[in-house]
């Protein structure tokens, strides 16, 4: 489960585009945030995606890519041009090719690649659809599969793209979106794939264009309930809206860390999801926000703030831009099991120690975290107008200064008594998860 949201320049407060994403995956799936230069490529090469093989182009453009660390593709990313791109597993009545094909995250990873703009990675994805299809696997210990809605943005617009199989309809924003794990246009849309409304027809879930509904048509009702997309798209469009015309890249961050109510507390219940969203006990509640990212997407340098960990709400956004070796701040490529060395796994063991008795522990130190990011943000905004040298060392050091900071709090962290242990049953599914990383149970 994930969601994406996007903030045109005509309702933020600079008049900048915002961009930002959670991405949701099993708790050990660990994400990695890499950069991959522009790339000249050998006419008539090709490039293996994570399940298929097909033609390369000649040049590729400068991607950061933020990945589940076992697929070519991402979940979420942006290129040298501007074009910053989410996708969503969405569930639909189509059925999946299990055999391999693209994933959206393969299809994400290639529209970022092999576009300027966001309309031209419009295309890029429905022109690679209409040839591969889409399929393949796209869990990591446990099969999943899905299709794929996008939420595409550069600094001058923006567009929802939602997929059934080969089927698509596509929708440009207008002030600020939201996607989460369903299907949303219905019977108006700016531009679709030929056989949208015939391929309803053809199977009985409508009688013609007059009673055509996208979202209606083409859901598998139970599991797009299951995954309470509906509630997480309209809570996280409800605190855009509530900003509009002022929207800051701290807003977009709020949006990420979204529990619905506070205090919160993961261990509640089996069932539901937030948007900051938090394994639980059960296979309904089997994932967690691994990643998350906000971007400014400025006409000439655009600053990306990440967290390169799980769970917005125990991390800190800290500012990268392209250009940059991110060798040095994530450190080397994670997996699924504990390695001290990685950005992703020290932050787990802060993570994982607050999840012992989350409504105390986290907020001992959420006002540090806001401090610092408090420092970050409009630094690094500012940082993009200077050499890329000096934006190089000022992201080192806002990273050096969250790492600092994450480690004091995680001995504070453990030091401190357990007022509200969780149930018997979320413990054991996080000593489950623990184990199988090879990692000790706080």
């Amino acid at each position: 489960m994930c969601d994406t949201v996007v903030a045109l320049g005509n309702t933020t407060a600079d008049g900048i585009t915002l961009f930002g994403k959670n991405s949701d995956r099993e708790p050990n799936e660990a994400q990695h945030l890499l950069r991959i230069p522009r790339t000249q490529h050998p006419e008539g090469s090709t490039v293996t995606c994570t399940y298929i093989t097909i033609p390369q182009v000649r040049t590729t453009y400068e991607v950061l890519l933020s990945k589940p660390f076992w697929i070519w593709g991402a979940e979420m990313g942006a290129n040298e041009h501007g074009v910053a791109i989410g996708n969503e597993a969405v569930f639909t009545r189509v059925p999946y090719e299990k055999k391999g094909g693209l994933l959206g995250m393969d299809l994400l990873r290639l529209a970022l690649e092999r576009a300027r703009t966001a309309r031209e990675a419009l295309e890029v994805i429905t022109t690679l659809l209409a040839e591969y299809g889409q399929g393949g696997n796209a869990g990591f210990r446990h099969k999943f599969y899905y299709h794929n809605s996008f939420l595409i943005a550069d600094p001058h617009e923006a567009w929802v793209l939602e997929t059934a199989g080969r089927q698509w309809a596509a929708e440009r924003v207008q002030d600020v979106r939201a996607i989460s794990n369903g299907l949303t246009i219905g019977n108006t849309w700016d531009l679709a794939s030929d056989d949208l409304v015939s391929y309803a027809v053809d199977r009985g879930w409508c009688k013609g264009r007059d009673d055509f509904h996208f979202a209606n048509c083409y859901s598998d009702t139970l599991y797009t309930r299951l995954s309470a997309c509906h509630h997480r798209r309209q809570s996280t469009e409800q605190m855009l809206r509530a900003r509009i015309g002022s929207l800051t890249v701290q807003d977009l961050m709020a949006a990420l860390r979204n529990h619905g109510t506070e205090p919160y507390d993961p261990a509640a219940g089996l069932t539901g999801a937030e948007v900051c969203m938090h394994a639980g006990a059960g296979p309904v509640r089997g994932n967690q926000t691994v990643g998350s990212m906000v971007s400014s997407l400025a006409p000439d340098v655009q600053t990306h703030f990440v967290t390169g960990t799980a769970a917005p709400c125990t991390s800190v956004f800290k500012p990268v831009w392209l250009g940059m070796d991110l060798s040095a701040l994530f450190g080397p490529v994670p997996d699924g099991s504990y390695d001290e060395a990685t950005l992703f796994w020290r932050h787990e063991a802060l993570h994982r120690a607050t999840l012992r008795d989350y409504t105390s522990l986290a907020p001992l130190y959420r006002a540090q975290r806001d401090a610092l990011e408090q420092q970050f943000i409009p630094a690094a905004l500012a940082y993009r107008h200077t050499a890329p040298g000096e934006r190089a060392a000022f992201a080192s050091r806002c990273f050096a200064e969250a790492a600092a900071a994450e480690q004091e709090w995680l001995e504070m962290v453990r030091s401190a008594p357990v007022s509200n242990s969780p149930g018997l049953l979320y413990r054991r599914a996080w000593r489950a998860r623990n184990r199988a990383a090879g990692m000790e149970t706080p």
